[in-house]
Parts: structure tokens; C-alpha cells; sequence
């Protein structure tokens, strides 16, 4: 494959029209009126927002390099490493724990919404997990620490937060009687809409989407998730439907008067893709050393982010509830 063939090959791969063209060459365009034609005229609707919003920065001259290398890079990087790793973990969570699930949820529109809330639950589990124990924070750091909020946001992942991710939703869903082709439709629905929320400002101002936010989670809702601000933080777990964060208490609506900062709370090198890459393990790495007794080390591994056996950090909770202590104070 020559160099030219190579870059088409990637950029229809990044377009995800891979699809489209394989089944409009094969069955014309009445193809594109069968479920698996909707979900491939879908696939391109993310990149091509990303061309979009990119223009839109370019257009108004509000384009920043910074606000784009690190999730680009890291697109890259995981490409070239963990391109099959997920699929493996679905498969595998699949093969093994489906024998034990009591009964068995087909695709139809109420085993669509049974699927979904189980779906969300597991959402639910695997991000709020990745958010309170350290070691799985290292996993998913990558993710929050993009200092603008902009569609490649969607690409800054370490390679190995999506088998962890699968690992676990797959599993409850599994055990849940969730079964493989309706898992596989709420995946794809889901995997679409938790790109989609990562739309930013330049393409979409107001990302509340009118009264829609008040039923499902918005892109303003997940704007909030991915701010560093103490009353935002460890908030808007979901990723379509907010029943489990309005269940668990960690629903949090965009507020007019805090402007969101994005990012994470760690000062970090600029641009750096290596510090946000790998830049929590290293962190991890020196606070488990310097930890005094084992009991501390293994602690560091497993209490949330920001917690430390002296006292010198502060977990988002602490941070939280300092800042809501300065608000009492101040009124």
C-alpha cells in the first residue's frame, strides 16, 4: 500500500465512512434506509462537527494549537497501541457471564428502555469509579485534561480506559440479562451521544439545548463534569439519561454566575501530550514512594485523587465543601 493509498485509507477510517461506502457500493442507496444504514450515515456526524467547529474557531480567530494537540495526539497514540483491546473485553465479558444472566432483554422499545437504565447504571459504576479510586483516575485523567472543551476532546483517552470501561459495563449489563445485540444498539447509541456532548463552545454557544436539559444530560451538562471548579467537580456521571446522578446526588446544572475552567486540578505542563498522557501515573508514582508503611501505599492507590496520609492535598469533596463553607461566610 503506497503512501497516498495509506492517507486515503485514514482519513475515510476518521470519517468512519468506511461503512457508508461499503454498503451504498453494495446494495445502492436503499441501503441507507435500513438500520445499518442509519448508524452509517451516523458514524461521520462527530468528525465532520469536528471540521466544523474547527473552521468556526479558524473563522473567528479564536483558534488555539494548545486546545487541539493533546487529544489529536493522543488519537494517535492509541491508534497505533489499542485499536483492538476493546472489542477483545466486550467479547470476552460477553462469553464469560452470559451463561449466569436470569433472563435475556431482546431488542424491542421496552427492552430498549430496560437495556438503557441498566446501561446508564453501569455508565454510572465504571466513571464514578474512575473518578474516586486513584489508580483508575490515572486511566481516565487523560481525558479531563484538555484546558478547552472542543470536539477532539473525544480522542484524549489512554488506551487502557476503554477495556476497563468495557469491562465493567459490559459485565453488569451481561449479568443483568442485557443481551449481546441489544447491548451492542445501546453502545452505538450511547457512543454517539457521549461524543456528541463534547461539542464545544465555538460550534454551540449554548449547550443546554432549550428544555432538553431538563430530561436528558446536554453538552452544557457534561461541560460541567469536565470543569475543575470545586463545585462542578466528580459531578454529571451519565452520558444520556441523568436519573442515576439525580438518584446518587450528583447531578450538577451549569450555573450563569461560575464560569467553567477545564482541566484538571494537578498544574500541569502545557501542551504537554507526555504530562497528560502519563503525567497521573508518574504523580502516583512519587506520592506511593514517599507514602510511609504499606497501609498508606496501597491507600494511595485506592482512596480518590487528592487524598494524601498528611493532609497536604485535597480530594474534590474537601475542595467542595471548602468553597461552599467560603460562600456561607461571604453572604
Amino acid at each position: 500500500m503506497d503512501w497516498g493509498t495509506q492517507a486515503l485509507h485514514e482519513v475515510i477510517g476518521f470519517f468512519g465512512l468506511g461503512a457508508l461506502l461499503e454498503l451504498v457500493a453494495a446494495d445502492g442507496y436503499r441501503a441507507l434506509l435500513s438500520a445499518e444504514g442509519a448508524k452509517a450515515l451516523l458514524y461521520p456526524v462527530i468528525p465532520v462537527l469536528l471540521v466544523y467547529e474547527l473552521a468556526r474557531a479558524l473563522a473567528q480567530r479564536r483558534f488555539k494549537l494548545e486546545d487541539y494537540r493533546v487529544p489529536l495526539l493522543t488519537l494517535v497514540a492509541n491508534r497505533l497501541i489499542g485499536a483492538l483491546l476493546s472489542f477483545g473485553m466486550v467479547a470476552a465479558c460477553i462469553a464469560l457471564f452470559q451463561p449466569y444472566a436470569p433472563f435475556q432483554a431482546e431488542p424491542s422499545w421496552y427492552g430498549l428502555i430496560y437495556g438503557y437504565v441498566v446501561w446508564e447504571f453501569a455508565h454510572f459504576v465504571y466513571h464514578y469509579l474512575a473518578h474516586k479510586v486513584r489508580l483508575l483516575w490515572c486511566l481516565h485523567s487523560t481525558h479531563h485534561a484538555p484546558t478547552a472543551m472542543n470536539l477532539s476532546v473525544n480522542y484524549a483517552h489512554l488506551f487502557l480506559e476503554a477495556p476497563y470501561a468495557d469491562i465493567v459495563r459490559t459485565t453488569i449489563c451481561i449479568l443483568a440479562g442485557v443481551s449481546p445485540p441489544l447491548l451492542l444498539l445501546i453502545m452505538f447509541i450511547d457512543g454517539f451521544w457521549g461524543q456528541f456532548i463534547h461539542l464545544g463552545e465555538h460550534a454551540l454557544r449554548d449547550g443546554r439545548l432549550g428544555r432538553l436539559h431538563r430530561w436528558v444530560l446536554t453538552p452544557a451538562h457534561h461541560r460541567v463534569h469536565h470543569a475543575r471548579n470545586p463545585l462542578y467537580m466528580d459531578t454529571n456521571f451519565c452520558n444520556l439519561l441523568n436519573i442515576w446522578d439525580r438518584a446518587f446526588g450528583t447531578y450538577q446544572p451549569q450555573r450563569e454566575d461560575i464560569s467553567i475552567e477545564y482541566g484538571i486540578t494537578r498544574p500541569m505542563r502545557p501542551g504537554s501530550f507526555l504530562d497528560a498522557y502519563l503525567g497521573e501515573f508518574v504523580a502516583l508514582a512519587r506520592d506511593v514512594i514517599a507514602a510511609p508503611g504499606l497501609g498508606n501505599k496501597l491507600r494511595y492507590l485506592l482512596m480518590p485523587p487528592g487524598w494524601s496520609h498528611d493532609g497536604r492535598y485535597k480530594t474534590a469533596l474537601e475542595s467542595k465543601r471548602d468553597w461552599l463553607a467560603q460562600r456561607q461566610e461571604a453572604a
